[in-house]
């Protein structure tokens, strides 16, 4: 099969992969692809269709700003009408054509002759000048290694991999962690299962989910006054910033500590459960957590709380760190994702030959969480420290977009084949965030969380607010960036 080449190639049609697509499309850049390893868009709302799996942001937050949905069924929206959502926005914007499914990115590599990267997919070859990875950081479900989990004799499957097909009823299960995904799925099997063991190696603060069904009154509202839905949107933005402004100052999270500790309190009666569940750390050190029956499932007779580890697992049982086994004949691993640890590193290589992986020797790097040194022409959507535990990754995700457009416009204005970040550009904001993460709960809160990498560095959050962020990343500076001018092709007899 012969080379493709395109202008720009984007790795992921989920949340980020189709909105960039859309906003290249309302710039008007047509040529592009949008490179998808599954076999229909949707990134992480495809892949995760566990019992009771939803948006812990409300939806009026967790949405594109150019698409609306004035018909939301809740206000924290389930899996499947988010995927529903994403689809309809791309097919309404017109770039789903432009989307290859079954496209696995097996490698991409940057040719310094040609000014070009170079991308192998199970689908054919492309040559693009510009290469935009949107793979998300809740793409590659982690798999614990756990020993002796390859001797169970009964079922094994990650929440984000959910075997449907698996009759739960009267099963004794083991659930292994406690993190995100296991607050939804937990509540929705309990009722199901002979018995529930429930391996939590450290306890999260949960919190109230204000959860309600938006009935016909709400989406009548909405539709025909959609300045109310702005200003709704608006008002949890605000709101989602306020906590952020206590992430950054840990001594303001004392009530929202309090109010999880009252969450606690009302929803657990034992008080030997209530100790075991109460963590020992400050709120927000962790991902926040929002549940309305994850208490209540757990102080259920059929569910039994393990405050350990998962030490082995044996042919028909889990062994706890306490070392009693106990049995079961299933195993469900709510075990997350690898957030610092993006698979798609070890497939991109950039300027000297290099793949991310190796370049980031596991503490991932980069400017604004767009941009890596030594990767020409590479841009990277929700990449290292641009998180911030508190608000939209819709809205991150976008800012990222228009400033990834913003350099394409440049690029072209200027004819220019290569732009790629200074080395001292980059290396003056990380210290500048290493620096303020210092005294941010997320270092500072006594947890260990998903935010630090394997080396100990917090390589996931922006210390900043999201105004700040987007200020940052409204103009593409060239100044930031080492260019090329794009040389004519030669002329050939």
């Amino acid at each position: 099969m012969s080379e493709r080449e395109v202008r720009v190639a984007v790795i992921g049609a989920g949340m980020s992969g189709i909105g960039a697509a859309i906003h290249m499309r309302r710039a008007g850049i047509e040529d592009f692809v949008v490179l998808e390893r599954g076999s229909e868009p949707g990134g992480t709302w495809r892949d995760n269709t566990y019992p009771g799996c939803a948006c812990d942001v409300p939806t009026a937050l967790y949405s594109y700003s150019f698409a609306p949905k004035p018909d939301w069924s809740r206000a924290f929206a389930p899996q499947e009408e988010i995927r529903r959502y994403l689809l309809d926005v791309a097919a309404e914007h017109d770039v789903a054509d432009r989307i290859r499914c079954d496209a696995d990115v097996l490698g991409a590599e940057w040719d310094e002759g040609r000014r070009r990267w170079l991308i192998e997919t199970s689908a054919g070859e492309y040559a693009a000048r510009v290469l935009v990875s949107a793979t998300g950081p809740w793409s590659e479900p982690v798999i614990p290694d756990l020993p002796g989990l390859d001797s169970f004799e009964g079922k094994v499957f990650h929440s984000s991999r959910w075997d449907h097909e698996h009759r739960l009823e009267n099963a004794r299960v083991a659930t292994i962690g406690s993190g995100a995904s296991a607050v939804q799925f937990v509540p929705e099997i309990q009722p199901k299962v002979e018995s529930l063991t429930v391996f939590q190696r450290t306890a999260h603060w949960v919190l109230p989910k204000g959860d309600r069904p938006l009935g016909r009154r709400a989406h009548a509202i909405f539709r025909r006054y959609p300045a109310s839905q702005r200003a709704l949107r608006g008002g949890l933005y605000g709101t989602s910033e306020m906590i952020g402004v206590a992430t950054r100052n840990p001594r303001l999270l004392a009530p929202l500590q309090a109010a999880g500790r009252r969450h606690l309190r009302r929803s657990v009666p034992d008080p030997e459960l209530r100790r075991i569940l109460t963590p020992d750390y400050t709120i927000g050190c962790k991902r926040l957590l929002f549940s309305n029956n994850w208490y209540q499932a757990l102080s259920q007779p059929n569910v039994d709380v393990v405050p350990h580890a998962v030490e082995e697992v044996r042919p028909h049982g889990v062994v706890g760190a306490d070392g009693v086994e106990r049995a079961v004949d299933t195993i469900i691993l709510g075990t997350g994702f690898t957030i610092t640890d993006l698979p798609i590193a070890a497939r991109v290589r950039g300027r000297e030959g290099r793949s991310l992986e190796d370049t980031w020797r596991g503490s991932p790097t980069g400017y604004l969480g767009s941009v890596v040194h030594g990767f020409p022409n590479f841009f990277v959507l929700l990449g290292p420290n641009i998180g911030n535990g508190h608000s939209s990754a819709f809205m991150l995700s976008e800012t990222q977009i228009g400033y990834m457009v913003d350099a394409l416009r440049k690029m072209s204005s200027g004819n220019l084949g290569s732009v790629e970040v200074r080395a001292e550009t980059q290396e003056r904001f990380n210290a500048e965030v290493q620096s303020r993460l210092a005294g941010t709960v997320w270092n500072a809160g006594g947890c260990m969380s998903y935010y630090l990498d394997a080396n100990g560095r917090n390589s996931t959050m922006f210390p900043g607010s999201t105004l700040e962020l987007r200020r940052r990343l409204r103009h593409f500076d060239l100044a930031d960036y080492t260019s090329r001018i794009e040389e004519p092709a030669p002329i050939t007899a």
